[in-house]
């Protein structure tokens, strides 16, 4: 391919969270763009349990998640959402090849617009567990409120969500040493951070979802807060990269002693 055809290529517009111009690219430019991705995915999978049967995941994109919590809890049933059709059929593919797609449901649909409108139910409404990976970052505060809310009220007694997304620098001064440390993980492979970022494509507002609009660790605690939730806790952070959530009201202790445990493993 030559160099007008590459960047013909990566000039495409693509929904925010698809971020690879070719939806096989992403598995594994991911990879190569976000320092840590599968320990963080495998913490998050590590917070929900045996327990939380019937789970919602939002934006499953290529069902990377999706795979670590069917391959990890053989009772797990998922609803996964994404507004993409394109990583949707990725993921059912990948779902199907791995023998798992008795336990999953993949729908097409911005989950901006499920938080939007509460009496919608056509998946059902109650929920053990709701999950999320770099997806909720392209909302506005505004509507990353009335998504926990709504997950909130989605959740069954003792359940839990748990979200991986990236986070707003605390200061230009934290900013700079995030940026650092994703520049050492391209480094370490041999790569500079631009050449990676070079095969991004210009992610484009659809729906509810923009190019990032990240928030601080701070902000997204206090959301939660206020949303209802419990037990609030971050599990897993690196740098700019944080695994965070919490449980609804009313929980058991054994249950929290339980998931607790899994985020430890």
């Amino acid at each position: 391919m030559n160099s007008h055809s590459t960047a013909s290529l990566v000039n495409k517009e693509i929904f925010p969270g698809e971020v690879f111009v070719n939806t096989a690219d992403f598995d594994i430019g991911i990879r190569r763009l976000l320092p840590k991705y599968d320990e963080m995915l495998d913490v998050l999978a590590g917070c929900i349990s045996g327990a939380n049967h019937r789970i919602l995941e939002l934006g499953c994109g290529t069902g990377e998640l999706s795979l670590k919590v069917l391959q990890r809890y053989p009772s797990a049933e998922i609803v996964a959402l994404d507004y993409s059709p394109r990583m949707l059929d990725f993921a059912r593919s990948k779902i199907e090849s791995a023998g798992y797609a008795a336990r999953w449901s993949g729908i097409e649909m911005d989950f901006g617009e499920w938080a939007n409108n509460p009496n919608f139910s056509g998946f059902g409404d109650r929920f053990d567990a709701c999950i999320s990976s770099l997806a909720i970052h392209h909302l506005d505060d505004e509507m990353k409120l009335k998504l926990f809310q709504r997950i909130r009220e989605s959740l069954n007694p003792d359940g839990c969500f748990w979200n991986a997304d990236p986070m707003l620098a605390e200061s230009a001064a934290m900013r700079d040493i995030y940026q650092a440390a994703r520049e050492e993980w391209a480094a370490n492979q041999g790569e500079t951070l631009a050449a990676i970022r070079a095969n991004v494509g210009m992610s484009v507002s659809y729906g509810y979802s923009n190019p990032d609009r990240l928030a601080t660790m701070n902000t997204h605690l206090e959301m939660l807060a206020s949303s209802g939730f419990e037990t609030i806790a971050v599990p897993w952070k690196y740098y700019g990269m944080a695994v965070f959530g919490g449980f609804v009201k009313g929980l058991v202790e054994t249950a929290s002693t339980q998931a607790k445990s899994a985020c430890a493993d």
